[in-house]
């Protein structure tokens, strides 16, 4: 447990952190790659050119493979379907009739 003045502490501290724009986040990582997420992280609070390529960097590699809108929909038209005059239309049957 912390006491009252760690807890104001840890407060005042993040709120000196939010004013500079910086929040704190929790994620998941190996373990392994504990350092290596830190000292990213510590490179893109810095406001310099070089935070500006790391983050210009990450972005590409995450960004590359994010999914685009109307996917499926060109998805779809890719199958080896397309043309084959399936005919998918269902015929209308009314609902049973229940007591209530």
């Amino acid at each position: 447990m912390t006491s009252a003045a760690q807890q104001r502490a840890n407060r005042n501290y993040r709120a000196r952190l939010a004013e500079r724009g910086i929040i704190r986040i929790d994620v998941m990582a190996r373990r392994t790659d504990r350092d290596l997420l830190r000292r990213l992280a510590r490179r893109l609070i810095e406001d310099d050119p070089e935070a500006d390529r790391a983050r210009g960097a990450v972005k590409a590699l995450v960004d590359e493979g994010s999914p685009k809108p109307g996917g499926i929909l060109a998805a779809l038209r890719r199958s080896p379907l397309v043309g084959a005059g399936l005919n998918l239309s269902r015929p209308h049957v009314d609902g049973r009739r229940v007591d209530l």
